[in-house]
């Protein structure tokens, strides 16, 4: 649109912004930002309620303390809720506005999802709630990016986030098949048959005939191969489309993936360096335990399964209640072994029980019997030490009890919440087909 003025004014609610023509352009409210592409008075009425070209003003019939608070947001990054405001009555302006769920603080975006929850508005899309002709878009939209920004911001949440996109679920089945396939690897290198076949020349395993377990493991090696390749590239990639380079050098599952796919490389530079002896002494010994941390790598399934997303996001929270439970568990243990080891051991009334000859061996029994265990290879014998257990045993119940409900009220939380998020996904992407 050709603006009368440099200076274009916003009237919200009565509340008066001036801004300049270019902060317009480029506001990340993303309605305000498309008056500056309006060509005509009518496309500009079709954004706001009235304008008034005399004075280049837009004038907007919306909340205006509500607009106070989405401005706040435009200059430090943080969207709060109005205090006194329905938190629906809020959600709606920042639909009109531009803005999504997403870009509420944590502690937000649950009471909003609480709210929703309560009147039953949780299988709703955020375009049933918002006014005909507002439409949602992500985070990512409302700030104006290049082509190259845009096509990077696209890669990044196609590999972060499985539920952004068609492509992206297609990209995490692939990659949760690739992380099945190598548990599988990983535990068939501890077969006999594998550890024999390593030790085979290569000229052995050339005459061997076919179908033997030196030729199976052949082919198991280009599959561990093909999948080592697979998780290099993502790793790569997903560090050269990454926002922070550091944040994600930190991330624990980054380090894990690096730790895992480190061993594989090393061992072949060894192998052709010629070193047959690589897989002995200390070095072997750290590769074969760097090795095993591919296990870790059924973390990654955390991304693309609600449980075990729930369980990570109750410990977070929980994390207090799971140190009390500690607590707990290591004083009766202490108090409960010493007391074992006096009564079966110390006080040498004819005959001593030997798994009981000191404090950590009596440690053992006390805590399999808290946790009701009872393997059976270390009990008491004498009548005080037998009384002692079932004490030990009653206490555990008690003491395992107490923050168990905490952790549980926190668990079902965590799974409402993230079964609402994983809701809205389902809509967007949903939309994104049909499109």
């Amino acid at each position: 649109m050709k603006f009368g003025n440099s200076i274009c004014v916003l009237n919200v609610g009565g509340t008066r912004y001036a801004f300049t023509s270019e902060v317009i352009r480029d506001f990340p409210l993303r309605r305000v930002s498309r008056l500056h592409a309006c060509a005509t008075e009518k496309e500009v009425l079709e954004l706001c309620d009235d304008y008034d070209r005399d004075r280049n003003e837009f004038f907007f019939d919306r909340h205006a303390q509500a607009f106070v608070f989405i401005m706040l947001y435009v200059r430090s990054g943080k969207l709060r809720f109005v205090p006194g405001v329905c938190e629906l009555s809020f959600y709606t302006e920042m639909l009109y506005w531009g803005l999504e769920s997403a870009h509420l603080d944590s502690c937000c975006q649950k009471r909003l999802d609480d709210r929703m929850s309560d009147i039953g508005m949780d299988s709703l899309s955020e375009g049933d709630i918002v006014m005909s002709g507002d439409e949602p878009h992500s985070p990512d939209e409302t700030v104006p990016q290049t082509g190259c920004a845009k096509w990077l911001e696209k890669v990044r949440r196609t590999f972060e986030e499985p539920d952004s996109s068609l492509a992206a679920q297609i990209l995490a089945s692939v990659s949760v098949i690739f992380v099945i396939v190598s548990m599988v690897m990983l535990c068939a290198s501890t077969l006999p048959d594998w550890d024999t076949a390593k030790r085979k020349t290569v000229e052995e395993h050339s005459l061997s005939s076919r179908g033997s377990p030196e030729e199976a493991i052949f082919y198991i090696r280009i599959v561990e191969a093909v999948c080592i390749g697979w998780f290099t590239a993502e790793c790569i990639v997903r560090f050269l489309v990454a926002r922070d380079k550091c944040d994600f050098i930190r991330h624990p599952l980054n380090i894990i993936d690096v730790i895992a796919i480190t061993p594989y490389y090393v061992t072949m530079a060894m192998a052709g360096a010629g070193m047959p002896g690589a897989g002995l002494g200390v070095v072997g010994v750290t590769l074969r335990v760097l090795r095993m941390m591919r296990v870790f790598w059924l973390m990654k399934l955390a991304r693309h399964f609600l449980g075990l997303q729930t369980l990570g996001l109750t410990l977070r929270r929980c994390y207090r209640e799971m140190v009390m439970l500690m607590v707990f568990v290591c004083v009766a243990m202490a108090i409960y072994s010493a007391l074992a080891q006096l009564l079966e051991h110390g006080l040498d009334l004819g005959s001593r029980n030997n798994d009981y000859a000191s404090i950590p061996a009596a440690a053992w029994w006390v805590i399999i019997s808290m946790t009701t265990v009872g393997y059976g290879d270390v009990y008491p014998v004498t009548i005080g030490g037998r009384v002692l257990g079932g004490m030990c045993v009653v206490s555990g119940i008690v003491l395992l009890a107490l923050p168990i409900t905490f952790i549980y009220h926190s668990f079902v939380q965590c799974y409402h919440e993230l079964k609402l998020r994983s809701a809205r996904y389902a809509r967007s992407l949903s939309a994104e087909v049909l499109r």
